[in-house]
């Protein structure tokens, strides 16, 4: 996996147009899941010469995990897991790494109970100390639910499904520490994401596949780019290279709003910050994450990560995840304004040659990793149709928009 320095990628020279800078057919800004999976494809598939850039000193983006100074394994941005459907998703991330089976659990700490989350028939029975069946809970649900006209808001999708008292206990508090938004403010794709089962199902996701990268997320970024015509800039700014080096098209995964300079104003972004502790003990609590829903506690959930890393260590390490206003963007906020406020900045990226958008952060929507990595492998179909005009085998998308601003989801499964 080369790095380079700036010097080595411009010829040791600034000057614009120097015959002595290296030529790379694709200059690709963020190497998250997006950044890295164009570049291995461009490069592996079609042989194009890429320079891979971050503005963080590591590749994987917000999937960056390490040891940390106890020598236990932690992902730096928050926990991670991997699920989806998609079968050809599974099996072009499984050319660089081996999986870990995991289905991830998550409790809620509500009253004095911790309860699963997504709310399920041992929730129900442990808050109300009940012994229902499945059927029962169905009725009981049922009976709670405030019949909603026409849904809009997040507030609006959990009152209609199990009604207020529930939404006030898990939904209510939750959002608002996340978002900085009560839900009756926020789309209703924020806590449609969310199910609720009357089943005994404590699994966090229902996806085909869940599991993690056996060796981390890392390790398998590190095989993905581990190829001669990719080169990788880290710690790196896109105004520091964009005239600084030559290429011929630009894949952009970082704030469409940025690179134009916030020319329409700013989108809104929460951000996340992570208070990382060491204990001194065997584990700390009884599955990966517990959501803390109550308003009066300043964080919203806490990891363990050695739940998911299946490691075995002596000490364990967690971390505090505070949501704020301020820092890296990691979540686009889903309201009405926000996104006519993107459409201005898609419309003007439509019209931008040479540039193409792709991402979170590019297209302004909050994707899972299966639809990022489906999102770029889409946008490497219609390279790779354009340039032969033969359709590549396992990577079928629908047919190309023509649109600037990469706006496929995840290739989906058989």
């Amino acid at each position: 996996m080369p790095q380079i320095t700036l010097g080595t990628a411009t010829g040791g020279s600034s000057q614009d147009g120097d015959s002595a800078a290296p030529f790379y057919d694709y200059l690709i800004v963020g190497a998250g899941f997006a950044g890295s999976v164009l570049a291995e494809r461009l490069s592996a598939g079609l042989g194009k010469r890429v320079l891979l850039i971050d503005r963080r000193e590591h590749i994987g983006g917000n999937a960056y995990d390490h040891t940390d100074e106890a020598g236990v394994w932690v992902h730096r941005y928050g926990p991670h897991i991997f699920h989806t459907n998609a079968e050809r998703i599974v099996q072009y991330l499984s050319r660089f790494t081996e999986w870990r089976p995991y289905e991830h659990r998550v409790l809620a700490q509500v009253d004095e109970h911790r309860v699963p989350i997504p709310i399920n028939l041992t929730t129900l029975n442990t808050l109300y100390g009940l012994n229902m069946t499945e059927p029962q809970a169905a009725d009981f649900l049922a009976s709670r639910a405030q019949p909603v006209s026409h849904i809009r808001t997040s507030q609006d999708v959990v009152v209609s499904q199990v009604g207020r008292e529930l939404y006030e206990k898990f939904f209510r508090g939750y959002t608002r520490k996340q978002w900085g938004l009560d839900p009756s403010e926020l789309d209703k794709s924020v806590t449609s994401r969310v199910p609720t089962r009357t089943n005994s199902d404590d699994r966090y996701f229902s996806d085909t596949f869940q599991m993690m990268p056996r060796d981390g997320y890392t390790r398998m970024f590190e095989r993905m780019l581990d190829h001669p015509l990719i080169d990788i800039l880290l710690g790196t700014d896109f105004t520091a290279v964009r005239h600084r080096v030559r290429y011929g098209h630009l894949v952009y995964s970082g704030p469409i709003d940025e690179y134009f300079d916030y020319c329409f104003g700013k989108l809104p972004y929460r951000s996340l910050r992570f208070q990382h502790e060491t204990l001194n003990q065997l584990q700390f609590q009884a599955v990966a994450v517990v959501n803390y829903p109550d308003e009066a506690v300043p964080y919203t959930r806490i990891t363990e990560y050695k739940h998911l890393t299946g490691q075995t260590h002596p000490l364990t390490s967690i971390s505090y995840e505070f949501p704020c206003a301020d820092g890296d963007p990691y979540y686009p906020v889903p309201r009405p304004e926000n996104a006519e406020l993107y459409k201005r900045y898609r419309m003007l990226a439509e019209g931008t040659s040479h540039v193409t958008f792709l991402g979170r952060l590019g297209t302004y929507k909050y994707y899972n990793m299966d639809q990022v990595v489906g999102q770029a492998l889409a946008l490497y179909q219609r390279i790779a149709e354009a340039a032969s005009e033969t359709p590549v085998p396992g990577c079928e998308v629908e047919p190309n928009t023509g649109s600037r601003v990469e706006t496929s989801g995840p290739v989906s499964a058989p």
